[in-house]
């Protein structure tokens, strides 16, 4: 029930109807009731939420990576929300109310640089993920001094490890270290490139997944 503090003239305090009345600093103010939603969990919100945490899970653990790879991208958001607004639209699969993520689609670099021809990653080596890549150098955009990036994702752990300025693109090949817990785990891997100034990216590539040893 609302309370008129000064006559029929005054502000009031309290509910009345559809109104809020109240004090702030002195003055006296009134409000729209908020509108309560009958039910917050729709089918349809239910969906997004599912898709936005799948989305999420996805991307935490690799932001130093994205925050290289969506730099282009980040106008008026940061790179994270960048990389979120893809993969929302781009890259969820599933039925409904199960959804994930296609890392085939759910890129974590964007641009235009050229990107990975011919990507090969080994994981027979403990301890290690060798990549490699062929020299295209020589075509497009691509410069001899752009750089790899490459990323092991470790979904059960929640983690990743990536190099962010590897090896030149002419020498066709990488070793990433990871720890020894990831050993029989299932990780995702990716690669991509950045110029040596850093101004520039390719789309990265996804080269599937493999067991850790």
């Amino acid at each position: 029930m609302g309370k008129i503090a000064q006559g029929i003239l005054g502000g009031f305090s309290g509910k009345v109807g559809t109104v809020v009345g109240g004090r702030w600093k002195n003055i006296d103010y009134i409000r729209a009731k908020p509108v309560s939603v009958a039910n917050p969990r729709t089918e349809g919100q239910v969906n997004q939420r599912n898709k936005f945490s799948a989305t999420l899970e996805y991307l935490q653990p690799n932001l130093s990576f994205i925050q290289k790879g969506y730099k282009s991208y980040a106008v008026g958001k940061t790179e994270f929300n960048a990389a979120m607004s893809y993969v929302l639209n781009n890259a969820i699969t599933g039925t409904a109310p199960n959804f994930a993520v296609d890392f085939s689609l759910a890129l974590l670099s964007r641009g235009n640089l050229a990107g990975a021809v011919n990507g090969t990653t080994d994981l027979t080596v403990a301890g290690q993920v060798s990549f490699g890549w062929d020299d295209n150098s020589t075509g497009g955009n691509a410069n001899a001094t752009d750089k790899a990036m490459l990323l092991v994702y470790n979904p059960s752990k929640k983690e990743s490890i990536s190099i962010l300025s590897g090896s030149d693109r002419t020498v066709g090949s990488e070793v990433v270290t990871i720890p020894d817990a990831y050993a029989g785990d299932t990780v995702e891997l990716f690669m991509a490139f950045i110029t040596a100034e850093g101004n520039q990216v390719s789309n990265s590539v996804y080269l599937g997944s493999g067991t850790a040893s």
